[in-house]
């Protein structure tokens, strides 16, 4: 050994002995991975060297930063009389470069040259290495998680202590738990959560993981941390997006079913557009491919209204050909799905209501409103499912909450159909126990059965009778817009309350009425009480409520029965078109006859139409509308137009549109000559149309 090397140890020697023993070891903050040696227990005073120490202290600290013994213990790297600050947490570097560091090696100068190096060994090595060595604590299974913790804080708390990859692990288990628990509660375990410290860290860590992570993994976290209500402007969420849209080619038939569920609860933002676009366009190539039936209809619902229609029909033909491997539950979902895509497929939609019809008993309340639901908002009236489904709920009427069987009614009042068994039921149990009602069921109840226009044979009035007196006990609490809306109702049933019609034409109520909510529809009800109190048999015919006056309607007479009248009256100066009367009525066609419907008068002649023989025809062409679903049974507004008629003194002869538009002009002419010379009694109750 030369002097220059013997030297250098005696110094190394030297400074070892003024150094004190417990030394702490810490990276450098600034991430430039130079450890820094920190005394520990290091008082100066009791240093007689204390200013030559200080002074020394950064070359004893160069000195020594590449030759300490490097030993792993529990995942800390230790060294011989050296203790280390720095913890190694699992899954993170602790700066920003990997370095490869030799613990049986460090490389010190020989004096001759600063770059010529040369390796001298050391005892007491270790072969590990020292920055690279990572613990890898074994994945958090998110079941297991989900059982063992009450709450997402628990599920944050484990996984600050000790965070484990992937971190869609704890997502997973949070929305699990949110599952299981009320919404109240829910909502309050959602405000922990963000308030949770380690809530960011697990977010920074989702975001880091998203594009290492399996495909299927970063869709179920995605579709959780979206669920949980974790705002979808977040840096988080938007960095999900971007990611998926990245790596979408990777989307197996798994990941569309996942990717479609998370996509259809998220608002419309750039995203989530360009997402969903390369969906329709991966859907459109892989279609034919899908093998599950469930996989199918998640992707359809997901593809939204707007989708081209072309992939539309691609999606139903591919849901026809698999129409023989429909679960029960595949059947009654179809509903759903084809509102959701605004799809009105009628050969799917009858299939499927065939199941349904057949397995109708057991089926779940939220199931059988989504039917109801979707055929409203397709169109599509099928009087079987409609009764099927109206007469299991009659036939199970005591299990049903009252809420659920009025929810039941104003589906089938959207829909157009009137079920006489289930709407008799409620009228008993109405009677039975009018104190059950709240302000909104009274409202509800009065619409439904005034739209419908259904009336008990035997219990009508008791049932009229108990919503008045429900209603009037809550006069002290019910707002102008309700109240306006049950006595509409009632007077469209010739029913008038004294105690809510007195509530309701106080001068303040229709100020308010007049100038708040929804004007145009409150002054179109207040006319309908207006003429109900002058025409109808009540104790108001001296009221008059002031009203602005409505916008005329522009009405055009059907021109075929025009036609068909001229023919048959041989000219058009027997009837007059478009008439106006009061009460702002109007009618398509009216005609002038005797009283015993044999002879028609001309507009003209004089002395007939100041004659006390003379009877006013009023022909109305109407379309099925006005009428329940397939029946002649007239809804609410038509039959209380009828009644008004009545009164002002006209005969009142309904013309079906749909059914002269089939008919050639010959049977047309005979069609209607039936209508206008018959003694026909308007029909009140169900007949096949």
């Amino acid at each position: 050994m030369n002097s220059k090397a013997r030297s250098l140890l005696w110094t190394i020697r030297r400074f070892s002995t003024l150094l004190p023993r417990s030394r702490a070891l810490r990276i450098d903050p600034l991430g430039t991975c130079r450890p820094e040696v920190i005394h520990s227990k290091w008082n100066p005073r009791n240093h007689r060297l204390n200013v030559f120490d200080e002074g020394l202290q950064p070359s004893v600290r160069y000195l020594f930063q590449d030759i300490f013994i490097s030993k792993s213990v529990d995942g800390c790297i230790q060294t011989k009389g050296i203790s280390h600050s720095a913890v190694f947490k699992p899954d993170r570097l602790l700066c920003p470069r990997r370095l490869s560091f030799d613990a049986k090696h460090s490389f010190v100068s020989d004096g001759t040259s600063d770059h010529d190096l040369k390796k001298i060994n050391f005892h007491h090595t270790s072969s590990e290495d020292v920055f690279t060595k990572k613990v890898r604590p074994t994945p958090v299974n998110y079941k297991k998680l989900a059982q063992e913790c009450n709450s997402l804080s628990d599920v944050l708390d484990t996984f600050s202590k000790a965070p484990t990859f992937p971190g869609s692990n704890y997502f997973l288990a949070m929305w699990i738990i949110a599952k299981r628990i009320s919404e109240d509660k829910r909502r309050f375990e959602r405000q922990l959560m963000f308030s949770h410290p380690a809530f960011n860290q697990l977010c920074e860590q989702m975001m880091r993981e998203a594009k290492i992570m399996h495909y299927d993994h970063l869709l179920f976290s995605l579709n959780a941390i979206v669920k949980l209500g974790i705002p979808q402007n977040t840096l988080m969420v938007q960095t999900l997006l971007r990611t998926i849209q990245e790596r979408i080619n990777e989307c197996d038939e798994r990941c569309l079913s996942i990717l479609s569920t998370a996509l259809v609860s998220m608002e419309p933002c750039m995203n989530v557009n360009a997402l969903r676009a390369g969906l329709r366009i991966l859907v459109d190539q892989q279609v034919w491919n899908i093998k599950h039936v469930f996989t199918l209809q998640t992707v359809m619902k997901c593809i939204g209204k707007d989708a081209p229609s072309a992939l539309k029909k691609k999606l139903e033909m591919k849901a026809l050909k698999e129409l023989g491997r429909f679960s029960i539950l595949n059947s009654q979902h179809m509903f759903e799905v084809l509102a959701a895509m605004d799809l009105r497929s009628v050969v799917l939609l009858n299939e499927c209501s065939k199941v349904v019809i057949d397995n109708v008993h057991g089926c779940p309340f939220k199931v059988l409103i989504s039917i109801l639901q979707s055929c409203r908002d397709l169109r599509y009236q099928n009087e079987d499912l409609f009764k099927s489904i109206a007469e299991y709920v009659a036939t199970t009427f005591d299990i049903w909450k009252l809420k659920q069987v009025i929810f039941f009614l104003l589906l089938f009042e959207t829909l157009g159909f009137r079920p006489p068994g289930l709407m008799d039921k409620l009228m008993e149990k109405v009677v039975q126990e009018p104190g059950s009602l709240n302000v909104k069921n009274i409202v509800s109840i009065l619409h439904v059965y005034s739209s419908l226009n259904h009336v008990h044979k035997i219990h009508n009035r008791e049932f009229l009778e108990a919503l008045a007196s429900a209603l009037t006990g809550c006069l002290h609490h019910i707002s102008s817009e309700s109240l306006l809306n049950a006595v509409h109702s009632f007077c469209m049933m010739n029913y008038f309350p004294l105690a809510p019609i007195n509530q309701l034409i106080k001068e303040n109520i229709i100020n308010e009425l007049l100038t708040s909510g929804d004007t145009e529809k409150n002054i179109h009800k207040l006319h309908v009480l207006n003429t109900c109190l002058k025409l109808d048999e009540s104790t108001y015919k001296s009221v008059h409520i002031p009203l602005p006056q409505l916008p005329l309607s522009a009405s055009q007479p059907n021109e075929k029965l025009a036609e068909v009248l001229s023919r048959l009256l041989e000219g058009e100066g027997r009837f007059s078109r478009n008439v106006p009367l009061p009460h702002n009525y109007h009618i398509d066609f009216e005609i002038r006859m005797d009283t015993n419907r044999t002879q028609v008068f001309s507009f003209s002649d004089v002395d007939a139409s100041s004659a006390t023989n003379m009877q006013r025809v009023a022909v109305l062409c109407v379309p099925k509308s006005v009428y329940c679903l397939n029946s002649c049974h007239p809804r609410g507004l038509m039959a209380m137009k009828i009644r008004h008629l009545n009164v002002m003194g006209f005969h009142v002869i309904l013309i079906h549109n749909w059914e002269l538009k089939k008919l050639k002009m010959e049977d047309a002419v005979t069609f209607v000559r039936k209508k206008i010379y018959s003694d026909e009694v308007l029909p009140t109750a169900d007949t096949t149309v």
